[in-house]
């Protein structure tokens, strides 16, 4: 017999079985020599209280051995298959391939930077001289930016397909087995390139390829159905059904389609700033201490007020985290924000965004990349108020809703440097006036987040895509070309590293 109940675990004793065991036999009523193991479901940390626990659903064999479930994964050798064509090695992409091979489809991936440990070169680079290779950054590259996310699992996308596989998938390849309990998992930027060469390894032994450091140039059609795609080495690769995952920063994409006339949408995103505090004071917030437990993570938090009818909120927190330069050419600033597995270092950040609509830029409704003009317009007025070389224009908090320039800057994490600016010169009229009446009843919600041992860095713009590609619901094909399928991120239909792999999988799953 099995019985789930929910238990409140205070942080000392979440990995102490004995005193789980004792404390669920208590709960069920039952003499605890009939409890034969247990399973922890999910769980969560509460903090509402000055008494912080772990809530945990827990399931309690009772006169019965604990059951351990296998994953088992059903990739099929697929040398000789039907080949399908995948742009982009992030999330969707690989797991579009892993899909692939369960069917019994040869996937090939075309990948425009490098493998994943050879990128870290490049960004070593970019962060130390501030100069960006346009093919291997923290965008492009083997695990695509979910690479340098943190690798946060945390979705709403249940709806659009098995979260749980996904998760499943990323355990095969070596990830902790906490991300299958964990209410807000997630894996560390430090272990996701293991993670992410194991799944490539695992999509070579079965028959697929990916290449990589070469770029799509074109994608061929005939009669308005795929044929394959063309490299910039001139190679031709011949496939009836391509998959386009090339997330929300390949704008050669976007413009391939323009010169073909093939239908593209303008659509909404996010901009702001990513705000970053000393990790302590989030955590004296959340947790209501003036010192951490050892036993409790880093606290993360999530905000969302509404100013002058327009919704600010937090976006991608970051808890000992990094702030990232984020671009993907000379001559823009874009940050992001990822942590290592232990989130151990001394910082918190997290995008503080506002979301921009078709009716703020003008000529959205007929013109596709309104939003993206608009968009680039502002990373390149953050790249000439930083002064080149990936310097980013920030403000400490408090000076920035008053209006004033800072004398100085806090010490922090983004490592091309920082420089003190105002950002009403870099930040749209409507943003910066939200992100002002924002921020103060931030403070209000939590305790010391108003500060000026804050900083606010420019310009977070890279929430998502800022054009779509269209698509069938059913077919999830483009409307105007067979066998082509717009996907995850980059296309509009994903938010985040699970609901990319989600959606790679549909996209490979819709092949017949």
């Amino acid at each position: 017999m099995q019985k789930e109940i929910e238990l409140a675990i205070a942080p000392e004793r979440i990995e102490d079985d004995n005193y789980i065991l004792i404390q669920g036999s208590k709960a069920l009523k039952i003499n605890g020599e009939r409890i034969k193991g247990f399973k922890i479901r999910k769980r969560s940390i509460d903090a509402r209280s000055r008494h912080v626990v772990f809530r945990a659903r827990i399931i309690f064999f009772i006169d019965e051995e604990p059951i351990n479930e296998v994953f088992e994964t059903h990739f099929k050798l697929a040398h000789n298959a039907q080949p399908v064509l995948i742009i982009g090695a992030g999330p969707a992409g690989l797991f579009a391939a892993l899909q692939c091979l369960e069917k019994g489809l040869k996937p090939i991936i075309v990948e425009r930077g490098k493998a994943v440990q050879d990128r870290r070169r490049d960004l070593a680079k970019l962060n130390r001289e501030g100069i960006v290779d346009e093919d291997s950054n923290y965008c492009f590259g083997e695990g695509g930016a979910g690479t340098y996310s943190d690798g946060k699992l945390y979705t709403r996308s249940d709806k659009r397909g098995d979260v749980e596989k996904v998760l499943k998938l990323f355990v095969a390849h070596g990830a902790n087995e906490d991300i299958l309990v964990n209410a807000r998992p997630h894996i560390g930027t430090n272990k996701l390139p293991h993670i992410i060469q194991d799944i490539r390894e695992t999509i070579i032994a079965h028959g697929g390829e990916v290449i990589f450091e070469q770029r799509v140039v074109d994608i061929n059609t005939e009669n308005n159905q795929v044929t394959g795609v063309t490299l910039a080495s001139g190679k031709q690769l011949k496939s009836n059904h391509v998959i386009v995952a090339t997330g929300h920063s390949a704008r050669d994409i976007f413009e391939l389609f323009r010169a073909k006339n093939w239908l593209l949408e303008a659509k909404a995103f996010a901009l702001g700033v990513r705000i970053e505090h000393p990790q302590e004071i989030i955590d004296q917030a959340q947790y209501h201490c003036e010192v951490r437990s050892e036993h409790l993570p880093p606290a993360y938090y999530s905000l969302v007020e509404q100013v002058n009818g327009r919704g600010v909120f937090s976006f991608c927190m970051c808890p000992g985290g990094v702030i990232a330069p984020c671009s993907t050419a000379d001559n823009e600033i874009v940050v992001n924000g990822w942590s290592p597995s232990k989130r151990n270092n001394p910082h918190a950040n997290s995008g503080t965004v506002i979301q921009i609509n078709l009716e703020d830029v003008p000529g959205s409704d007929s013109n596709p990349f309104a939003l993206l003009d608009f968009q680039r317009e502002i990373e390149k007025r953050a790249f000439e108020a930083g002064g080149g070389k990936m310097v980013a224009p920030a403000q400490r908090m408090i000076d920035f809703v008053e209006g004033r320039i800072s004398k100085d800057l806090p010490e922090n994490s983004y490592k091309p440097g920082t420089v003190s600016a105002d950002l009403t010169q870099v930040l749209p009229k409507f943003v910066y006036e939200a992100l002002r009446g924002a921020l103060p009843i931030f403070g209000k919600k939590m305790k010391g987040y108003y500060t000026n041992e804050a900083i606010l860095v420019a310009v977070e713009s890279r929430t998502s895509s800022p054009v779509r590609i269209p698509r069938d619901k059913l077919s999830l094909q483009h409307p105007e070309i067979k066998g082509l399928y717009p996907c995850a991120e980059g296309a509009g239909y994903a938010g985040g590293i699970i609901s990319a792999a989600i959606d790679g999988m549909n996209c490979a799953n819709a092949i017949n």
